[in-house]
């Protein structure tokens, strides 16, 4: 078991284990009662669903189905003092993103701060010394929680955009669904297609996240213990999911795309990824349509939209929509080559003795050019309409 310990104190950070969960368990729902929160309320039904069908989860793991559940504890005396969740962002597992960072502030102030650094940032730490496949981190953050904010800052991680959260209400998306979408070459997703999507996905952001995030066709396509994953949630939480892509024949190319997380029973907003290229931005009204025409099978619930900064479109037409913003959050990310302070200033270095160290012993004694064995072959006579190849024919 892989530990990671503190000097001068008893803190443990380790991979959550079945005996955990109820710990787990219990400190989201003192969280979530004080204030909701999604991704806390997403992972405390993951957590119970986790004590139910431990054993065949396991099972799946072994198959290498899941394996995206990634979470570690700081345990000191006994007691879960905080929590941190990750999971791989890309194919590659080259980008990884932080769920979120839970700290138990019930205990007493001496269990928050361990040495010079609070459970938080060792925590963090932690993740970036075990998880050495990753190159970048990434994560989001809600621009009102000032101290996780100051804790991401202060691990070295730096704001990349803006991400708005909008809800729209049932009422709204009964009316765009009587509109007519209109979109003829509307296709559902399949692996094949997997290019279309990668390419729509390259022109759709600016290159610093493309470089950041680090997609590749592979991204897109969907392995069959993944499906088969996908099956199991679906029937467990009572939810599906539905793609399409709309297909350009004239330039061969997908120019828009979404995917729904559809909720059956009506327990919780339907979610939508929607990706759109820049120069076809007429097509959000009828893209969105289509997905309010697709909810109207299932009972009432809202359906909740993302935007950037850099897609002003989107936000223009939500907000003339009338959707509800929700949460502002702050896309932010760390490479794990990030520049570290230099333990010595440039200024202090002797340049003049570094330079004389370089500096030869002896003076540098000039030796013949002689020609090398390739100009001696090309130079030969033996070569055609070589000119000295003429005059030795004289």
């Amino acid at each position: 078991m892989n530990t990671s310990t503190c000097s001068k104190s008893s803190l443990k950070i380790r991979a959550i284990q079945y005996r955990d969960l109820n710990s787990v368990s219990t400190l989201l729902q003192q969280r979530l009662s004080i204030e909701y929160n999604n991704c806390q309320a997403l992972l405390l039904e993951r957590v119970q669903k986790y004590q139910s069908f431990y054993g065949l989860l396991e099972l799946s793991k072994l198959f290498s189905v899941s394996n995206d559940f990634y979470i570690y504890v700081a345990e000191k005396d006994q007691q879960i003092q905080g929590l941190i969740q990750v999971a791989p962002f890309n194919h590659t597992r080259s980008t990884w993103k932080v769920e979120q960072v839970l700290i138990n502030y019930n205990t007493s102030i001496s269990h928050l701060l361990i040495g010079n650094r609070s459970i938080g940032s060792q925590l963090l730490r932690h993740c970036f010394e075990k998880i050495w496949e990753a190159r970048t981190w990434v994560l989001e953050v809600n621009v009102n929680e000032k101290n996780t904010l100051g804790l991401y800052r202060e691990n070295g991680f730096q704001p990349l955009a803006q991400i708005t959260h909008w809800h729209c209400p049932p009422t709204l998306l009964q009316k765009l669904a009587q509109q007519e979408p209109n979109l003829p070459n509307l296709l559902p997703v399949s692996n094949a297609d997997a290019k279309l999507l990668y390419q729509l996905d390259c022109v759709s952001m600016p290159p610093m996240l493309r470089q950041v995030f680090d997609r590749h066709i592979d991204d897109f396509k969907m392995g069959l213990g993944r499906f088969i994953l996908q099956q199991i949630q679906g029937w467990l939480t009572h939810s599906s999911e539905i793609s399409a892509y709309v297909f350009e024949p004239q330039r061969k190319a997908a120019i828009g795309y979404f995917k729904l997380y559809l909720s059956k029973d009506g327990s919780k907003p339907h979610e939508a990824i929607l990706t759109v290229h820049p120069a076809y931005t007429w097509l959000y009204p009828k893209l969105i349509s289509q997905m309010a025409t697709v909810i109207q099978s299932l009972p009432p619930q809202s359906l909740l939209v993302t935007s950037s900064d850099y897609q002003p479109e989107r936000e223009e037409y939500l907000e003339k929509l009338g959707a509800e913003r929700v949460d502002q959050n702050l896309l932010m990310s760390r490479s794990v080559w990030h520049k570290l302070r230099e333990a010595k200033p440039l200024e202090s270095l002797n340049l003049p003795e570094v330079l004389n160290g370089l500096k030869p012993v002896h003076t540098p004694i000039p030796t013949p050019w002689i020609k090398s064995w390739l100009e001696n072959t090309y130079n030969s006579s033996s070569l055609p309409n070589h000119p000295d190849s003429h005059n030795s024919n004289e």
